[in-house]
């Protein structure tokens, strides 16, 4: 997923409320588990974060978060700063719907065979 937004680049992120964001969970060297939710954005960085339900209802992630340095999350190319949980969890948010569309490909000539 980082592939495609370092490749095709991703819209500004505005200060507001984010539907539709992907929510990725690293656990252990390679583990990943995402989850789909929403987040507010407020001065670029992210100030909250819900997790959604199987149900389509949303609870806010009631726990301590911050980047490394221990300030709110910044957001780069469409995808949040490492975050780390005052429990221990590591995350990343992703939104999804700014990623910018792939370019145009142009349509290859067929030759004829008998040329």
């Amino acid at each position: 997923m980082e592939a495609a937004f370092k490749e095709r680049g991703a819209y500004t992120i505005a200060d507001e409320m984010h539907r539709n964001v992907i929510i990725s969970f690293f656990e252990g060297d390679n583990d990943v588990m995402c989850v789909n939710g929403k987040v507010r954005v407020e001065n670029g960085k992210i100030s909250s974060v819900f997790l959604q339900y199987s149900d389509a209802t949303y609870e806010l992630m009631d726990v301590k978060f911050y980047n490394q340095n221990k300030q709110n999350p910044g957001i780069s190319n469409g995808i949040s700063e490492m975050i780390y949980t005052a429990d221990g969890q590591k995350l990343k948010v992703v939104f999804i719907e700014q990623l910018r569309p792939k370019k145009k490909q142009f349509q290859q000539a067929v030759i004829p065979d008998d040329l």
